[in-house]
């Protein structure tokens, strides 16, 4: 043993490493802010989830009348490839005055907003969190109320996902069936004709009695009958298709839309007709075969994958990995996309019904067919019609 002493380099490592792939979204991830935001037309409820990443826009959530955004959304962003685009994009749930878990009963006299009202505050959710942009992603009550915050606000909104929109106002046929189902039925049970399709309803109980329990248990009833009247109550949004050569100051939703519903859902008309009255270059129709009333509850993987390629489309998630996504027949007008699986709910023997409104080549309109396919990647879309195919993404 040497009497001399040798210096010794101590080198000091942090014990988890700042690089480490992946790390910094996990991270960002766990942060969850929750805010009680007042506004001139109530209060909403915010949970913001994830870090906003520079000029990105975040994903902007709305719910459906007897909803919140948990029971809305949780299964579809709980799910695994959903995951792959929050690392992307922070997510802002949006309440509707006393909607929200554990909400007390608004009182006696409380003049609910309107749906108008309720789009002319989002400007300030964006304003409260400092974003600048957003992508909608809403359904029945919420997707009106972010299709109207677009064409109040086209700057904020970069894109929208729009399920089981109803474009059009309360008709005196549609009223006088809800009056006359109200003085029949319980809330939670017109609800439920709301949200799920007949076949839904007597084929899948399980799901059914889940929702039902959900609306009649979790959700105060006083405030949702008066979110339900506000959405009875929606105007018109007075849409109008572009036409080439006419009216340039035309009012119909300027950013690329991603219109979604299930082939047994309620709402498949009016999201038909919503379809008919956007720009086809901007707009894509995604018809879910064998897919109820819920597609994000139903089908979250087939949505997810059609969010990412939507998102894509725009620009964002350019190595996100795709699976089975293949064009089969393209035209020139607005595009209608069917999903074609299997689910292993109770109702899935229907999945040989047929389905006219997707297959129909006699149909006056022309549009675009997509199908799923494992063996296919994103390379396999025809990119002839590229405005469509861009969008359709």
């Amino acid at each position: 043993m040497t009497d001399e002493m040798q210096d010794i380099q101590l080198e000091s490592k942090p014990l988890i490493e700042r690089d480490l792939p992946g790390l910094k979204e996990a991270i960002q991830q766990l942060v969850t802010q929750e805010h009680d935001l007042e506004t001139p037309n109530g209060v909403l409820h915010i949970t913001l989830c994830g870090v906003p990443k520079g000029n990105r826009p975040v994903i902007l959530t709305y719910h459906d009348i007897g909803l919140n955004y948990k029971s809305c959304f949780d299964p579809l962003f709980n799910y695994e490839d959903m995951h792959e685009i929050t690392q992307h994009f922070a997510v802002c749930h949006v309440d509707a005055p006393g909607q929200q878990i554990g909400a007390t009963a608004l009182p006696t006299g409380y003049n609910y907003p309107s749906m108008d009202q309720l789009s002319e505050v989002l400007p300030m959710v964006l304003k409260h969190f400092g974003l600048k942009s957003v992508i909608g992603l809403g359904i029945g009550a919420g997707a009106y109320i972010l299709a109207r915050f677009a064409l109040l606000s086209p700057d904020m909104v970069e894109g929208l996902v729009l399920i089981n929109i109803n474009p059009c106002a309360e008709g005196w046929m549609d009223w006088a069936a809800h009056k006359i189902s109200g003085w029949a039925h319980a809330l939670p049970e017109m609800v439920i004709t709301h949200l799920f399709g007949k076949d839904e309803i007597h084929n899948n109980h399980e799901l059914i009695q889940t929702y039902r329990q959900h609306i009649s248990n979790e959700v105060n009833q006083h405030n949702l009958q008066l979110f339900v009247d506000a959405y009875n109550s929606r105007r018109d949004l007075e849409i109008e298709r572009p036409v080439h050569g006419g009216n340039a100051n035309i009012k119909t939703l300027k950013c690329p839309t991603l219109l979604v519903v299930g082939d047994s859902s309620p709402a498949v008309d009016a999201v038909v007709e919503c379809n008919s009255k956007l720009d086809p270059t901007k707009t894509t129709l995604l018809k879910m075969a064998d897919c109820g009333g819920l597609p994000q509850v139903d089908q979250p993987g087939k949505l997810t994958e059609a969010f990412k390629y939507f998102i894509q489309g725009m620009g964002y998630m350019p190595s996100a990995s795709m699976t089975r996504l293949v064009r089969s027949r393209t035209a020139s007008n607005s595009s209608v996309t069917s999903f074609e699986g299997n689910r292993s709910r109770s109702h899935t023997g229907e999945g040989n019904r047929s389905r006219t409104h997707t297959t129909d080549g006699s149909r006056s309109r022309s549009h675009t067919d997509t199908q799923l396919d494992s063996s296919n990647g994103p390379g396999a879309i025809d990119q002839s019609v590229h405005k469509s195919a861009e969008v359709s993404c």
